[in-house]
Order: C-alpha cells, then sequence, then structure tokens
C-alpha cells in the first residue's frame, strides 16, 4: 500500500516538474506581446579642433535645454579673432575717408604744390622767351633752345595735373572709391561673423533636455571636428518597440491605443500605435520555430507613450508587456 501511495506522489511530483519545466520555456518564448523601451539618442561635437578645458557635468546625468556640457580651449581661433577686429577697424577708418573726402590739410597741400607749379611755369616761360631771342641773333645753339622748351611744356603739364587734381579733391570722392570701401567693410564684417561662430564652438550646449550617457574624452585630450564628445538619451522622445509576426499583425493599426504594463514595477500605462514597418528581410522567419510559423515575415511596431509622465521610470532596452 506505501510503495502505492509513494509510486503516485513520483508519478505527480515528475509531472509537476514537467509542467514547471514547460512554463518557464514558455515564457522565454519569441511573443508579440513583449517589447523593448527605445530612447532617441543625440551625439554632440564639436565643427573646431581644440583641447577639452573643462567637464561640466557626469555621466547619467540629467541636463537642461542650454546647459553648458563642455568647454573647449581654441587659441588659434582667439588669434583669428584679434586678427579680424583689426581688419573690421581698418576698414571702416577707410569708409568714413571715403565720405568725408578730403581734409582741409590736405587741400591746403594742393593749393601749395599749384602755386610751386606755377611759379616753376612762369620761370621757364621767361627763360624761353630770352633764349629764343638770343636765338634769332645766333648768340646761343638750337639745342640749347630745345633744351629749354622741353622745361616749359613740362611745368605746363604738371601745373594742368595739379589743378585736375585739385578739382577731383574739391567735388569730392568718387562714387566707385565708396562702393570699394564699403565692400571691403562687408567682407570684414562676414569674417568676424565667421570667427564669432567658430568661438562660439569652443562650448558644447545642450540642444534640447536630454540624460548623458557616455562622455568620450578626458580632461586635456584633443577635440577633432566632428568627433563625438558627448551622447545622451532624449527621455522625452521615449517608444516602445514591438516585433510582431505577420500572422498577428493584422490586429493592429495606426493610431490603435494599447495597454502597456512593466513586468517589474507593475505599472500599467496606455501608448499609441504611430508607425508599423516590416524588418528588413533578414529578419524573417525561415527556421522552424515554437512561436513562429515558417517564413513569416517579421514586424515593427513603434508605440509613444501617451501620458509621459507614466514613464519617467522607464530604461532603455527594459521590457514592456501589452496587456
Amino acid at each position: 500500500m506505501n510503495r502505492s501511495i509513494m509510486k503516485r506522489a513520483l508519478k505527480l511530483s515528475f509531472i509537476l516538474i514537467i509542467l514547471i519545466n514547460t512554463a518557464c520555456n514558455n515564457n522565454h518564448k519569441i511573443t508579440d506581446l513583449r517589447g523593448k523601451v527605445k530612447q532617441e539618442t543625440i551625439y554632440l561635437s564639436s565643427k573646431v579642433p581644440g583641447r577639452l578645458a573643462q567637464i561640466k557635468i557626469k555621466e547619467g546625468q540629467k541636463v537642461q535645454k542650454g546647459d553648458t556640457l563642455l568647454v573647449l580651449d581654441t587659441p588659434e581661433v582667439d588669434a583669428k579673432y584679434m586678427q579680424v577686429q583689426g581688419a573690421v577697424q581698418a576698414a571702416k577708418a577707410q569708409l568714413r575717408m571715403a565720405y568725408n573726402g578730403a581734409t582741409l590739410e590736405q587741400v591746403k597741400q594742393i593749393d601749395g604744390k599749384l602755386e610751386a607749379a606755377q611759379a616753376q611755369l612762369a620761370y621757364a616761360k621767361a627763360s624761353y622767351q630770352r633764349l629764343q631771342n638770343m636765338a634769332k641773333d645766333s648768340l646761343i645753339p638750337a639745342q640749347k633752345l630745345d633744351e629749354v622748351k622741353m622745361k616749359l611744356n613740362i611745368a605746363k603739364a604738371q601745373v594742368a595735373a595739379i589743378k585736375a587734381k585739385q578739382k577731383e579733391v574739391l567735388k569730392g570722392t568718387r562714387k566707385e572709391v565708396i562702393e570699394q570701401a564699403k565692400g571691403q567693410l562687408k567682407r570684414a564684417l562676414g569674417k568676424l561673423k565667421e570667427v564669432e561662430s567658430a568661438m562660439a564652438e569652443k562650448y558644447i550646449i545642450a540642444p534640447q533636455d536630454m540624460q548623458i550617457e557616455t562622455i568620450s574624452l578626458e580632461k586635456g585630450e584633443l577635440a577633432t571636428p566632428g568627433y563625438s564628445l558627448v551622447s545622451g538619451y532624449l527621455p522625452h522622445k521615449t517608444y516602445i518597440r514591438l516585433t510582431v509576426p505577420e500572422s498577428k499583425i493584422h490586429q493592429f493599426k495606426i493610431n490603435q491605443t494599447l495597454e502597456l504594463i512593466n513586468p517589474y514595477t507593475h505599472k500599467t500605462f496606455k501608448g499609441q500605435i504611430v508607425a508599423i514597418k516590416q524588418l528588413p528581410r533578414y529578419a524573417d522567419i525561415t527556421a522552424p520555430s515554437e512561436a513562429y510559423q515558417l517564413t513569416e515575415s517579421v514586424y515593427e511596431i513603434k508605440i509613444i507613450p501617451i501620458n509621459t509622465t507614466n514613464t519617467d521610470s522607464l530604461y532603455q532596452n527594459a521590457s514592456i508587456l501589452v496587456k
């Protein structure tokens, strides 16, 4: 009698063990009701080279839009900024000079040059007249008269040139000169704006609210343009990624509301389906599986939580179940 009871007990224990193992195995099967928490990731880099001077954040820290994360040391950009400032000052002075025209001192200088040239012209005329009379009486050679005549012509040309310069100064600066000065100033200001933009790149600023994931460099290391310095998650862009086989995909539709649950905290929240797309061909089921039929396609469903205040406790790649 006791042996019969023991045999029955052993059978029941064996059956119970099989049922437990089956249940455990079933929990690990791929199911269309299990998803993963995903958060958009952002990578920040600099457009200018420099050494990492300050680190104002820690990994895992939550920062807000506009917070300064890192500061780079960029001595080359600072030196370029000083050069461009000097070019802007010179261009502004050149434009003012073009607008103002000649100063009173410059006008007086031209008047003085004209008086001197006119005196030389009068002397050249008198000399030529005297020698011309002497040449008539054959008292001087013809070559001597030609030399004095050449000096007279040079004096006339100098007086004409100075008078033209005097007219230009009194009339004012030419329009073309003013436009040229304006162009030089615009070019200098454009270069200044470019350098100021490069100087702003020494500060790595958070473009939006985020949680720091990784800081790639240590203080003193060289940061090259385009190299990712900081990466982080965007908590306000949390979504649930659900993979569903072809045989189950028709149960879901765009804008459909689902009730989701965290299997560990047992907190529930609602989410809305915003996208359904087929995964690449390599994700198709082409081998026997207990969960899928052979040659089934696999689809990805993107679910956005309706109330983001209920998703603060969700972590990247955490499991989420669909009730």
